[in-house]
């Protein structure tokens, strides 16, 4: 089937569109599984912290669930920050495995910053409420070099971006599927 790995900064929308073009999915028919970072945080990966070998193997792990699901012909949508050029290449070098880029500038993130954690990232060094090693902000993101598709989340609307990832999604399921 399909695995899609998206990657963008925290507040992109990777989950929103995750949910949204899972959704268009279920009705066409198609069997679907969202693979959330922030959930899996909570369990498969809650030994991790946020150092790079955490993050990689955060990912890694997401991946091989995914890639269990996707030999059940399940399309997987793996919605975490992944912000490494060198790890998603890494997974992208499987044939089934699609790389979409949610870009956003930094300015409308800390803008919408719907979980407050901008705010929290910005504050002064001293603040005992900031997040250290924050994607974007004081850890790196590297921007994809080479993404099967890019949405350009802070100048689209949702439902143009999701109907375009749908659309992609569609032409690059294998022929055999449904």
């Amino acid at each position: 089937m399909i695995l899609i790995q998206f990657t963008g900064l925290s507040g992109s929308g990777k989950t929103t569109l995750a949910e949204n073009v899972g959704q268009l999915l279920l009705k066409k028919g198609y069997k679907v599984e969202i693979i959330d970072g922030d959930v899996y945080r909570k369990s498969l990966c809650k030994d991790l912290g946020f150092s790079k070998d955490d993050r990689c193997e955060n990912v890694r792990r997401l991946f091989s669930v995914g890639q269990d699901f996707v030999k059940s012909e399940i399309i997987v949508l793996m919605s975490v920050i992944n912000p490494y050029e060198d790890l998603r290449n890494e997974i992208g070098q499987y044939e089934f495995v699609k790389t979409v880029f949610l870009n956003c500038s930094i300015d409308n993130l800390i803008k919408r910053d719907p979980k407050g954690l901008y705010k929290k990232a910005l504050l002064p060094d001293n603040d005992s409420n900031k997040i250290s090693n924050f994607t974007g902000i004081s850890d790196v993101f590297e921007t994809p070099l080479k993404a099967d598709l890019t949405l350009k989340t802070d100048s689209e609307s949702v439902s143009v971006s999701t109907d375009k990832l749908y659309y992609f999604i569609i032409e690059n399921i294998p022929n055999t599927a449904i």
